[in-house]
């Protein structure tokens, strides 16, 4: 079985190019489950009832991580989507912290988890892990690690290895060049990257953030056309048992 992560999309365009250029990368992967990262989807930043829209045209599940409640019409689609999922260890909140979809001959979850460094107040990824993995009875398991510290995303990947299929940090919107199997087992990369904007700072227009940074205003995110690129990565799994047997980016524009 060949899933493919695609990499946190910023923005609409980006979305739509996504969606347009999956069948092609589908096809030439043999891909059976496509899982993106969407908190970053809408304009304007976070995600939206529209954007999930579009990404579902192609997408099976999406996952999200700090601005999955940036935007407030979302609500209903967390409590009502079965495929949609936000950070595990929120709290007791809205929506869910993994899904598990029916292949057919086997059965794979989707864990979203937020990391504890430099990020918002929430309970601890590691112990979150735990007691997801001590209801999950499926051995296909990939977890969207969505966490600024790399340190804490490598952590994360030896802590959860031989009892996850794949650990795929995302968040910081920078492809890593670490892809491994942990253990002969567990598939690993620090961060898939992002969809968007290639002459961007993080898709977002270089500009923008540069004014931010150098005059200490505030400044709107708004995003630059341009060549657009798809960071994501195909896990080759073993459905029987969960093995991740390869782990390859994708890079391309």
């Amino acid at each position: 079985m060949n899933i493919l992560f695609v990499g946190d999309v910023v923005g609409q365009k980006s979305a739509e190019f996504l969606i347009a250029a999956l069948p092609q990368i589908k096809r030439e992967n043999s891909i059976d489950l496509t899982i993106v990262n969407g908190e970053n989807s809408a304009d304007g930043n976070g995600i939206t009832p529209y954007s999930a829209g579009i990404l579902l045209d192609g997408a099976d599940v999406i996952t999200t991580g700090n601005h999955c409640f940036r935007r407030r019409e979302m609500n209903e689609l967390y409590e009502t989507s079965s495929v949609i999922v936000r950070p595990a260890n929120l709290g007791e909140t809205i929506g869910r912290g993994y899904t598990i979809l029916d292949m057919g001959k086997t059965r794979v979850a989707v864990i979203n988890l937020i990391g504890m460094a430099f990020m918002e107040s929430c309970d601890n990824p590691f112990h979150c892990a735990d007691r997801l993995l001590a209801e999950i009875d499926t051995p296909n398991i990939i977890v969207d690690f969505h966490a600024e510290a790399t340190s804490e995303k490598k952590a994360m990947g030896f802590y959860l290895a031989g009892r996850v299929t794949a650990v795929i940090g995302t968040h910081t919107h920078v492809q890593t060049a670490d892809e491994q199997i942990i253990g002969g087992h567990t598939g690993y990369i620090t961060d898939v990257g992002y969809t968007g904007v290639r002459d961007s700072v993080l898709g977002v227009d270089k500009d923008a953030i540069i004014a931010r940074l150098t005059t200490y205003y505030p400044q709107k995110h708004t995003y630059p056309e341009g060549d657009i690129m798809i960071n994501a990565a195909v896990i080759s799994t073993d459905g029987k048992s969960g093995k991740c047997t390869g782990i390859k980016r994708i890079y391309m524009v």
